[in-house]
């Protein structure tokens, strides 16, 4: 057979010939009458290639190739079956046959397969129910492979070797996938595969442990290329964390916290921040808030903060038992204590409307240390959400309850404060540390 193509305008020639049946790019039909006589013309003496000349068709166009090929089939066909080896049985050229009716035999085994392979997806969905958190709250979708030894263990138990097509289709697999999964070939594949996966899953734990974090995928990636010289993308770290069960801390949205925009101006004092958090100025935009902390057997504290808003930085902060204004005054005072960092000349804090900040008491202090007070709207998170957003990062990463004590508890937060600001890159900050994001502002100014 000839491997010509046909171009757009040469099929359109030899669809307007009425010995053409049908003409597609790679293909074309002819119709019984040109086949019968063809057949009459050959026997008379005539050569193939007169016969289609004289028919209207171009060789040049069909290519020789192609005309000696189909009068030797036609030959061939006309010689076993006369006349009827000459007729297109095909039906609308599709060439597929008629699907038959099933006997009741065969529709009773269908439903047994199916039924066997229902009870396998069904242990096998219970096998799988504790492999993650929150497997029996959600539908869990098979993926293929455990679909493929899902069938091969219903084949097996219940002898259905005759089924595979069958069960591929009620189990949404392709037949093709499942032989090509068993093979010999795949299996070494699939053994280099899982070798080499285990070498991403080694480094990839050690990003996932470096300092005792618990870290996501951006978080593993970043530490990977900063401090083990280790570049994978974020898809390749989420697949061989699902791969192996490697889950990062994840913080449901807190439903009060979604709260409408208040529409009602404070009457403490103006919010001259406006939410403009990334000034690019270090020092300069100071956010603090209060949280509070669950430790030990039930026991409750309190940790004030004060955030650079440009660097994500952690300036200062302050544990206490108590909620008392202390907590406050003395996280500025430790900001104003510490000689290696520099305010800027316009720093500002900026906080909500809590009894702490609203206090003349903390008003006196940042005036005296002439800083600017700036205010969230009464009732809106989302006027200090970097320090919103810190708070949560928080308590995910930090081992907090596991503390017997105020002077543990202490003591992790302090190591924690310095692995965030050291150590751990943010996606954010051009994948920097917030002090290494410091230094970089501070250079280009």
């Amino acid at each position: 057979m000839s491997n010509k193509i046909f171009n757009e305008n040469e099929i359109e020639i030899l669809a307007q010939n009425r010995y053409v049946k049908k003409v597609s790019a790679k293909g074309i039909t002819y119709t019984d009458e040109f086949k019968r006589i063809f057949i009459t013309e050959n026997e008379s003496g005539r050569t193939p290639r007169q016969i289609f000349i004289d028919h209207g068709f171009e060789v040049d166009m069909l290519g020789i190739e192609r005309i000696k090929s189909s009068g030797k089939r036609w030959r061939a066909s006309y010689r076993k079956d006369g006349i009827l080896g000459l007729q297109d049985t095909r039906k609308t050229n599709s060439g597929r046959t008629r699907t038959k009716e099933l006997t009741t035999e065969e529709k009773y085994e269908r439903l047994k397969a199916q039924n066997n392979l229902l009870k396998a997806e069904n242990e096998l969905l219970k096998k799988n129910r504790f492999d993650g958190k929150k497997a029996d709250k959600e539908k869990i979708d098979l993926p293929a492979e455990k679909k493929y030894i899902m069938i091969y263990s219903v084949i097996k138990k219940y002898h259905l070797n005759n089924m595979i097509s069958y069960l591929c289709t009620i189990a949404n697999v392709s037949r093709s996938g499942y032989y090509r999964y068993f093979s010999l070939a795949s299996q070494k594949t699939r053994k280099s595969k899982d070798t080499f996966d285990e070498v991403l899953r080694d480094n990839i734990l050690k990003a996932y442990k470096f300092k005792g974090r618990k870290k996501g995928a951006r978080q593993i990636k970043m530490t990977l290329k900063e401090h083990f010289n280790i570049n994978y993308n974020l898809k390749r770290i989420r697949r061989i964390m699902q791969k192996y069960n490697i889950y990062c801390p994840i913080r449901r949205a807190n439903p009060y916290k979604r709260m409408m925009k208040a529409t009602r101006e404070h009457s403490v004092l103006p919010n001259i921040l406006n939410r403009n958090f990334k000034q690019n100025i270090p020092g300069k935009v100071l956010l603090t808030d209060i949280t509070y902390l669950f430790y030990g057997d039930g026991n409750k504290a309190y940790l004030s903060t004060i955030k650079d808003g440009s660097t994500n930085e952690i300036l200062a902060h302050n544990l206490s038992s108590s909620l008392s204004l202390d907590i406050a005054t003395d996280t500025i005072q430790n900001l104003m204590q510490n000689t290696g960092i520099i305010l800027d000349q316009d720093a500002f804090i900026h906080s909500d409307q809590g009894f702490h900040y609203t206090s003349p008491t903390f008003q006196k202090i940042v005036k005296e240390y002439g800083l600017g007070q700036s205010m969230s709207r009464r009732g809106n998170c989302w006027d200090n959400a970097p320090q919103e957003s810190f708070f949560g990062h928080f308590k995910d990463e930090a081992y907090i309850r596991c503390c017997k004590s105020l002077n543990e508890l202490k003591i992790e937060i302090d190591d924690y404060m310095e692995y965030y600001n050291i150590y751990r890159n943010q996606w954010g900050l051009k994948k920097m540390t917030p002090v290494q994001y410091r230094n970089h502002l501070l250079t280009a100014a």
